[in-house]
């Protein structure tokens, strides 16, 4: 069990890994070794997620879910399929934690008197410099 927050949780079965021949790093080897991870996780059907946490997890993943509710993420930025899926895992799980974060709800709130004398005043005083700067009048 893989604990995401107090209110959410995943089991590691619901985690599936698929080893495949990666492109990029691997010298000689990138070819005969699978040591890219595609990691599949069934959020849809997962039972330690909130409702709230898979909504937003669907926003999050974009084109990485599947119409099925199943995130994919590709991992083969290093040379070995241990670090490949350590790092695999620790996307899944930075997303499901961003995921879990409640955003915090703006409220509107009104500008003070103060801060809107504040605001007059240096406006005032910015139009009085500017004005300065220009050439008199012609009828002076």
């Amino acid at each position: 069990m893989i604990r995401i927050d107090h209110h959410n949780s995943i089991d590691e079965s619901q985690i599936d890994e698929n080893f495949v021949r990666a492109s990029g790093p691997g010298g000689q080897n990138v070819n005969k070794v699978s040591s890219a991870v595609q990691l599949r996780f069934d959020a849809a059907r997962a039972d330690g997620l909130t409702r709230d946490t898979l909504e937003r997890l669907v926003g999050l993943a974009g084109r990485r879910m599947t119409r099925d509710g199943v995130l994919i993420i590709q991992a083969n930025r290093f040379r070995t399929q241990e670090r490949n899926r350590a790092d695999a895992l620790e996307r899944l799980l930075g997303l499901l934690r961003q995921a879990a974060d409640r955003p915090l709800i703006r409220r509107a709130t009104r500008p003070t008197l103060a801060s809107k004398a504040r605001r007059l005043d240096s406006k005032r005083v910015r139009s009085t410099s500017k004005s300065l700067r220009r050439s008199p009048a012609a009828d002076e």
